[in-house]
């Protein structure tokens, strides 16, 4: 509970300096002008096999770094390809790493932190503007930079993006490659990432709307939050008829054996992306002119409690996309430090006190 307590202030902490120096507002901001500039798709469409896990080993464990970006980013340069190029279109790099316009404009962050006097370095009122700037500006480039690092280092055949080298073997990361949602491939010859087909089998596609990444989701989830969010997309539009009657749901060890995601993980995704009204309990459907204690017979679940065990049913709802994410977060965020605040001071005030003149005890 208490590591519950210090992580849910750190990212509210981190929240508010976000919104504080407009960095979602102007990440968003650039995205909108890509998409406005380009072919201004619904949705984002990413193959499925972005997801999967192999007996050996799975990528999502590897893209849910608690402050990585990885994910964050690969989904980003989908957006921009989409934005750019029409069905089946190879993928080549057309933005800088840095500067206006650039991959760095695309992230937003919070910044350095100092953790002994509580403030941000970027914060003082007496740095000049156009100083706090640059500085946010080049950690932003280390971050892009990072992230490059770290999906290139998935392994030859999963590796998410390919970085040429120098003559002195540095990374040339103004010259990387994306690569296709299944990695570079066995082969010599890397699977460039081309755009996806819309009308592509369900099975073999996840539809992002738009909104995830113009109304700031993209750049205020969490990477396991985004991950679990994706699952249950792809589980939505796999099964569509059981998510709108009963709701989709994961069983620990199928989930464990399609897409590597541990318990923790998991449950905390779905917690969060409930209280951000991205997903909800699933609820009965509506049917015009059908009385809902008629539906309720039909479609209910047991009235028993749920077992311990036993996997909750959701429905992906994406009403909740049209928020404005940053302030749905920092509402959340704000509702749950309380809680967690005041479920601490009572568990001190319950806490016995051990008189100072007690004997010890023989072990």
């Amino acid at each position: 509970m208490a590591d519950a307590q210090e992580a849910n202030a750190r990212r509210l902490r981190r929240l508010r300096q976000m919104r504080k120096t407009d960095s979602i507002t102007r990440a968003s901001s650039t995205l909108r002008g890509i998409w406005e500039a380009g072919k201004k798709p619904d949705s984002i469409v990413l193959r499925s096999t972005l997801l999967a896990a192999s007996d050996e080993h799975s990528r999502l464990t590897e893209l849910i770094l608690p402050r990585g970006i990885a994910l964050r980013f690969y989904l980003l340069a989908a957006f921009e390809a989409q934005c750019r190029l029409g069905s089946g279109a190879p993928w080549q790099n057309v933005l800088p790493l840095k500067g206006s316009g650039s991959w760095s404009d695309l992230i937003a962050i919070d910044g350095a932190y100092d953790a002994v006097s509580g403030t941000y370095g970027t914060a003082s009122e007496s740095t000049p503007e156009i100083l706090r700037s640059k500085k946010l500006g080049d950690l932003r480039l280390r971050q892009v930079k990072g992230a490059l690092r770290t999906l290139e280092e998935l392994g030859w055949e999963d590796a998410l993006v390919t970085i040429p080298r120098g003559a002195r073997g540095q990374r040339l990361y103004e010259r990387f490659l994306l690569m296709q949602e299944a990695g570079r491939g066995k082969n010599q010859t890397p699977d460039i990432y081309t755009v996806p087909a819309p009308h592509w089998k369900a099975v073999k596609t996840i539809k992002l709307p738009v909104a995830f990444f113009l109304r700031g989701w993209i750049q205020v989830l969490n990477p396991s939050e985004v991950a679990t969010w994706l699952i249950l997309r792809m589980l939505s539009k796999w099964a569509p008829h059981k998510h709108f009657v009963s709701g989709v749901f994961l069983t620990a060890q199928l989930r464990m054996q399609t897409y590597g995601l541990h318990d923790d993980a998991w449950e905390d995704g779905c917690q969060r992306l409930l209280d951000f009204g991205l997903i909800r309990r699933a609820e009965l459907p509506k049917f015009e002119g059908v009385d809902e204690s008629v539906l309720r017979s039909i479609f209910s679940q047991p009235t028993r409690p749920r077992r311990r065990y036993e996997p909750h049913h959701w429905q992906v709802t994406d009403a909740g996309l049209d928020q404005d994410a940053a302030a749905k977060l920092e509402k959340e965020l704000t509702l749950r430090q309380q809680a967690l605040d005041s479920a601490a001071k009572t568990r001190a005030q319950m806490k016995p006190e051990h008189p100072t003149d007690a004997s010890p005890v023989d072990s």
